[in-house]
């Protein structure tokens, strides 16, 4: 029988098991370890393949939304064991989830359209993301999950963490915290060979240094962010925790639906007069669920649970984005940034809106059928915007996992 389970997106306990499974088949080399537990009591696990102290760290489930990462690990883990030169001075080391209380909230294990993605949907607010709550709170109020992940990254100390990210709908791309000279080719080599579009201009990556085609550089800590009213800054990210011990991280996102609008270099003939018009439309989105929301909060007597208090924390950030890309030049003026940008503004309200519809419909509040018909129209409409192909889970676990070998010994050149 595989240790790996069918190719589609497994949960939390299944990654568990066969990550026993395969402990327990390769002793020798292999250990699973409890390493935290989440705010809700939920175990935070970590495989390790080799023994030695020059390591390199893997994080799955750092956002619930994106479920690709925990199949690539599980493929991860059985390629180095296959594969991988297990030379005396690396090890591998694969943190399961990073959060399991989300991931017990984001429920489409086999999505068939958009539509089924967002029905399911859950991404938590801010301060209740592992990676990237350093960038909103405070050290002192910091969730468990990202004090474990600090916490494996102090015993560890790897030359290169990489965090298996996704997208819904775009292309793929790499954000390093440093350069990786030589991972550019690779990179695009095997995108192609599956039919993944690069996302040349990725609005995640505004105004960033590009390493090559897809893979961008985050700018070093202090300079001026090309979003500014975004509070979670990704150079305070644990992403950056890394580095004092001389290492670094890539963050290898990878679309469930593919869209070649966002990999055209070509340039926008008017592209801060269509950022505008994507603001305006990312306005009159948000006003409509912030309608609905408002008039449901009576209602809902003080409830307060995770998926609406991400709803609210989404809604809240779209007005101060809307502002910033009316305000500044475009980072990038390009056929694929306008793209990207363009996904990103219908994201943010659908996302919001597919949270409250579950919200209301939990509660059998009289606003869940107008939040169930935009979510609906949204979904179809951002798919037929960008002419959405799904990719073959088969394919994105393989991107990602050609992607980080590849990082991993280009990276392991640089440190050498």
């Amino acid at each position: 029988m595989s240790l790996l389970p069918e190719l589609r997106y497994p949960t939390v306990p299944e990654l568990v098991s066969a990550a026993r499974a395969l402990a327990a088949q390769r002793p020798g080399l292999c250990s699973l370890e409890q390493v935290g537990l989440s705010r809700a009591g939920r175990p935070l696990h970590m495989l390790s393949v080799g023994h030695a102290r020059r390591s390199v760290l893997v994080v799955a489930g750092a956002h619930a939304n994106e479920p690709t990462g925990g199949s690539t690990l599980l493929a991860l883990a059985h390629r180095v064991l296959d594969e991988w030169p297990l030379r005396a001075d690396t090890s591998w080391h694969f943190l399961l989830c990073a959060d399991p209380d989300g991931a017990s909230l984001h429920v489409t294990p086999a999505p068939r359209s958009l539509l089924d993605y967002h029905l399911g949907f859950f991404r938590p607010a801010g301060p209740e993301q592992p990676e990237w709550s350093p960038s909103v709170l405070p050290p002192d109020r910091l969730p468990p999950e990202t004090r474990a992940l600090t916490g494996v990254i102090d015993t560890l100390r790897p030359y290169l963490q990489v965090t298996l990210h996704g997208t819904d709908l775009g292309g793929s791309w790499v954000q390093l915290t440093r350069d990786v000279p030589g991972l550019a080719e690779p990179f695009a080599k095997s995108a192609a060979e599956l039919r993944i579009p690069v996302e040349t201009g990725a609005s995640d990556a505004a105004g960033w240094p590009a390493s090559g085609p897809g893979v961008r550089v985050m700018p070093e800590p202090g300079s001026d962010p090309a979003y500014p009213s975004l509070p979670d800054d990704a150079r305070h990210s644990t992403w950056y925790h890394v580095h004092r011990y001389g290492g670094l991280t890539a963050v290898v996102e990878v679309p469930m639906w593919a869209s070649d609008l966002v990999d055209d270099p070509a340039p926008h003939p008017a592209p801060a007069v269509a950022i505008r018009r994507l603001a305006h439309r990312l306005l009159r989105d948000a006003r409509e669920v912030e309608l609905v929301l408002a008039d449901a909060l009576p209602r809902l007597d003080g409830a307060d649970g995770p998926l609406l208090r991400a709803a609210t924390w989404v809604l809240s950030l779209m007005p101060g984005l809307a502002s910033d890309w009316v305000r500044t030049p475009p980072a990038d003026t390009t056929r694929a940034y306008v793209g990207s940008v363009d996904a990103f503004g219908r994201r943010l309200p659908l996302r919001t809106a597919a949270m409250l519809r579950r919200v209301l419909r939990e509660t059998g509040d009289p606003g869940a059928p107008r939040m169930e018909r935009l979510v609906a129209s949204w979904s179809e409409e951002f798919a037929e915007r960008f002419r959405a192909r799904w990719v073959p889970l088969e394919h994105q676990v393989e991107h990602q996992c050609r992607t980080v070998l590849a990082t991993a010994r280009h990276a392991r050149d640089r440190t050498a």
